[in-house]
């Protein structure tokens, strides 16, 4: 039988990227305890990994719950990014309401958009922190005059769209009920949550049934299901049935699946298992229970397999339910990802076989919900589908990190084809920036997209709105920042397909290829740096094939960097003068892989990243290159 826990608040907090979510959270644990008590550190508490901290982003969804007077608060934060959507739709499957973050100077943006709209096609309350109302330019009412227009324009309801408001400073850690009001503490935003998210709506008495909406694996303890009760009681040692619905296809801007409107699900018990643990959360610790029931998030222990959207049910088939399995938006972009061929492989990584990178794969695919990982005609060579270019950058990185060795080919969109043509994937983009810079970023986008619109976003600011293929965006986002000198702000998130547009020329210029392996001298390299951008520096060890700069003009050439100085008994003028060099370009990873064309891969390595031709040789390539030109001239 239905009731409701009124001792249980269950929350996620959405923003966009940079809205200060995860230092919002970081108060409100501060103000819980979690830090007096040594939990954890103060700064991105919930950012527990390297890259999240290197790059400023949260990129996988986290629990943590909080006690205020006698509420339990279980809150998670979210990912921003709408590369990681898919972390943020299956989270929302394990809450009530929605804890929606808003710049009081940027108001809504794109992602922000993205986000809200799962939220609002599941009936979720919407709870809204105006945040960072320190800033100079700050507007909170016209924050909360947008975030009504934005949910208006998602169909919300009456009840969603009368969303109680506070204004904070969560850097300064202060909060307000009216901007001209009194500076609180934040613990008015915990107020906020226990006044206004309805309590957990659950069956005590039911089977027990739990939906898995993300995992973890333990070295100790092995697969940890994590998600939120439905119905009854899971206690430890209980006998439970992992069930695992089949697969379903996803649609072009599909949501979340809803337990509502399942029906009769299929499905096969994957296994019946015996829990070993049951794990609950609190500021940034994790603790054992005896047991949990309807509305709690937990972590649970003792299955031998486990994939995002399994149910934990009863072992008794009569018992059974079963939720449907998650769905999330297509893929948009695919990358190849390959076995290392080249002269040096295996020298820096630990795992270099395709055998460890396919396993590696498909434990990936188990809790990313949002990667396809399919095998090719070629052994070596895996196709890797992923949301964006920061998605796919991301597993690569976190691969390199932990020692795994491979190539990885240029990103490339993926094509729709039906009975009107081809289609591609679009993308709706927000630019920001100092008013003197916008003519250059409308030349830029406005290439092979359209302007939406163009409006002043405060004194000597302007705010740009654009359709652009997902093709032209791929790199853009650091040479946006150096067409705006660093005071840009570019947003973008997945607006559908539209009319494909034909080839579009990626690189106006040739590279540096080297000729034979060796070590860069300096002597060779001052002598090429006038012929281009060069990406290495001396004492390099380098060879045949790779890349070591772009050329000045638009055809390759193939250089020796490793040419030392002949040696001479007789002196001139000019013999022992210094030469200086121009300091190499080095390339972050997302740059390698939009500087890169299609006859091209990235080299990743723990500890180098290496641009190379697909086909070493010379030889070879220039026969491969003429064969090409052949069949392009027939057809």
């Amino acid at each position: 039988m239905a009731s409701t826990r009124s001792q249980v608040r269950n929350v996620a907090i959405i923003a966009h990227v940079d809205h200060g979510k995860t230092t919002l959270v970081d108060s409100l644990l501060s103000i819980a305890g979690a830090f007096e008590r040594g939990e954890g550190d103060t700064a991105q508490a919930l950012d527990s990994g390297d890259l999240e901290r290197e790059r400023g982003i949260t990129i996988t969804s986290k629990p943590t719950a909080l006690v205020h007077g006698d509420v339990r608060i279980n809150l998670v934060d979210t990912p921003g990014h709408a590369d990681f959507g898919g972390e943020v739709e299956r989270v929302l499957n394990m809450v009530d309401a929605v804890l929606l973050i808003v710049d009081a100077v940027e108001g809504p943006m794109p992602q922000t958009r993205f986000v809200t709209e799962k939220a609002v096609a599941r009936g979720l309350r919407v709870l809204l922190v105006v945040n960072k109302i320190d800033r100079a330019a700050a507007e909170p009412h016209r924050a909360v005059d947008a975030t009504f227009d934005l949910l208006a324009a998602l169909d919300a309801s009456e009840e969603q769209l009368d969303f109680p408001v506070v204004y904070t400073s969560a850097v300064e850690r202060y909060a307000m009920n009216d901007p001209e009001g009194d500076r609180l503490d934040m613990a008015v935003v915990l107020d906020m949550i226990v006044e206004h998210a309805p309590a957990p709506s659950v069956d005590l008495d039911g089977p027990p049934a739990m939906w898995i909406s993300t995992l973890m694996h333990d070295p100790y303890l092995g697969y940890l299901a994590i998600g939120r009760i439905r119905a009854g009681r899971i206690e430890v040692g209980r006998r439970l049935a992992l069930m695992r619905p089949e697969p379903r296809e996803a649609e072009a801007g599909g949501a979340v699946a809803s337990e509502e409107s399942s029906g009769e699900v299929a499905a096969t018990c994957a296994e019946v298992f015996r829990v070993s643990k049951i794990l609950g959360f609190q500021g940034l610790r994790r603790f054992e229970l005896d047991a949990a029931e309807a509305g709690d998030i937990v972590a649970v222990a003792g299955m031998g397999t486990l994939q995002v959207g399994d149910t934990l049910t009863s072992e008794d088939p009569e018992q059974r339910t079963v939720f449907p399995a998650l769905t999330v938006d297509p893929p948009t972009l695919t990358m190849r990802f390959r076995v290392n061929d080249g002269p040096f492989a295996g020298q820096e990584g630990q795992f270099v076989t395709s055998r460890k990178i396919r396993e590696r794969l498909m434990r990936e695919i188990k809790s990313n919900v949002a990667l396809q990982v399919e095998d090719t005609e070629s052994p070596e060579e895996f196709e890797v589908r992923g949301r964006g270019e920061l998605h796919l950058s991301v597993l690569i990185e976190t691969m390199r990190r932990e020692g795994y060795e491979l190539c990885v080919s240029k990103p490339r969109v993926i094509l729709h084809r039906h009975e009107h043509g081809i289609t591609e994937p679009y993308e709706r983009v927000v630019a920001q920036c100092d008013s003197e810079y916008a003519g250059t970023i409308i030349e830029r986008l406005g290439k092979h997209g359209e302007m939406l619109a163009m409006e002043e976003d405060g004194p000597g600011r302007t705010r740009m709105e654009f359709r652009v293929p997902t093709r032209s965006l791929i790199g853009y986002r650091s040479e946006f920042l150096t067409q705006t000198r660093g005071t840009g702000v570019l947003s973008s998130i997945f607006d559908g397909y539209g009319r494909y547009l034909g080839p579009l020329k990626q690189r106006s210029h040739g590279v540096i290829i080297v000729l034979e392996r060796g070590e860069t001298i300096t002597y060779s390299l001052h002598r090429l740096q006038e012929r281009g951008v060069l990406f290495v520096g001396p004492q390099v060890q380098v060879y045949p094939g790779m890349i070591i700069g772009a050329h000045s003009r638009d055809t390759d050439i193939i250089v020796n960097p490793c040419h030392t100085k002949k040696l001479t008994n007789i002196r001139s003028a000019g013999a022992d003068e210094k030469l200086f060099l121009t300091p190499a370009r080095e390339l972050s990873l997302e740059q390698a892989l939009a500087f890169i064309e299609d006859d091209e891969l990235v080299e990743v390595t723990p500890k180098n990243l290496r641009l190379r031709k697909r086909v070493l040789d010379h030889n070879l390539r220039k026969r491969e290159e003429k064969r090409v030109a052949e069949l392009g001239a027939a057809s």
